[in-house]
């Protein structure tokens, strides 16, 4: 029973984390000529924003479906934690270190500010390594079935 429970919580954490990052590649996708020009206004990411536009929806669709591939599920769960955190220290860097700060991400956290955004950042990056830290039946299996 207590595995069950569990698994229940990693596969609602991964449930999120893939609607998360699909929705928000989506949403970047749909409108890639304004996320471009947002992040080339980032005082971070400024020689580097044509590279990071197209490469972070392509990571986050990624990471989205590798999470549903049993196999590639818990590597897809460290490429979320990388990911999330990478856009976590972006964001602390932002609003502790940089003069300017551009406008935010569009999509659901448009309306958030970047204070909130941080935040709901480290509640994933908590989900993550929770999800990292619960075993899944089938894998507890396959590490069973390793030594025997």
């Amino acid at each position: 029973m207590k595995n069950n429970g569990l698994h229940i919580i990693r596969t609602s954490i991964v449930i999120a984390y893939a609607l998360l990052f699909s929705y928000a590649a989506i949403t970047k996708l749909m409108d890639y000529a304004q996320f471009r020009v947002q992040l080339q206004q980032s005082p971070i990411l400024t020689t580097i924003a044509p590279l990071v536009a197209i490469g972070i929806p392509i990571l986050e669709l990624l990471f989205a479906l590798g999470l549903f591939i049993k196999p590639l599920q818990t590597i897809s769960l460290y490429g979320s934690l990388f990911l999330m955190s990478c856009f976590t220290v972006y964001i602390y860097q932002i609003l502790n270190y940089s003069e300017f700060i551009p406008c935010s991400c569009g999509g659901i956290l448009e309306n958030m500010g970047w204070k909130t955004h941080l935040l709901v950042n480290i509640v994933f990056i908590s989900l993550a390594i929770l999800a990292i830290l619960i075993k899944t039946p089938w894998q507890l299996q396959y590490k069973d079935s390793q030594y025997t």
